[in-house]
């Protein structure tokens, strides 16, 4: 996750980040080495609650969940703050500090305008690479909880405010 030619790092970046006067109410993340700040407005940590809830409700200790924590994932330069993260039981730092994406067991990103394009382009690129089971929001729709990365069939929990979780299930037509 290095890129040669510039000698760049993502602990290199975000050692640069920290040091930037990034405003309150706004995150910074790297995607395909490009750093990107957005605003956080209120409907959004609204809805990174509810997600985080309902997690707590299915029984997901709350040292499982993490919200806006560096996680490296596969790619170029991919240092992400993912919205909501839901650990696996076994989950532990690693050396450097940082959690490991291979025991995320699901990824939650609240879509706003300012974010689409990266949430739903390079970072659920990534995500699926990794192999990790994805979910999106809209910030004006419900969230489906997707509990498997396979393009073809998802498995999904649909979470709004003060609902109770319905589940699906949908096919998506392959890509080949």
């Amino acid at each position: 996750m290095a890129d040669k030619r510039y000698g760049l790092t993502l602990d290199r970046m975000f050692e640069w980040l920290e040091k930037l006067p990034v405003p309150g109410g706004y995150k910074a993340e790297i995607v395909g080495g490009n750093v990107f700040v957005s605003p956080q407005q209120d409907v959004h940590w609204q809805t990174i609650a509810d997600i985080f809830e309902q997690l707590r409700a299915s029984g997901c200790a709350r040292s499982r969940v993490k919200s806006d924590v560096r996680f490296d994932f596969p790619g170029h330069l991919n240092g992400f703050a993912c919205d909501v993260v839901a650990l696996s039981g076994e989950a532990v730092k690693n050396a450097k500090g940082l959690w490991d994406y291979e025991d995320i067991e699901l990824v939650a990103e609240v879509i706003s305008k300012s974010t689409a394009l990266n949430d739903y382009g390079p970072k659920k690129a990534a995500y699926a690479t990794a192999g990790v089971p994805i979910t999106s929001s809209s910030i004006r729709t419900s969230a489906a909880v997707a509990s498997s990365p396979n393009r073809r069939r998802t498995s999904t929990a649909w979470i709004g405010p003060s609902t109770s979780v319905r589940r699906s299930s949908s096919r998506t037509p392959s890509s080949g």
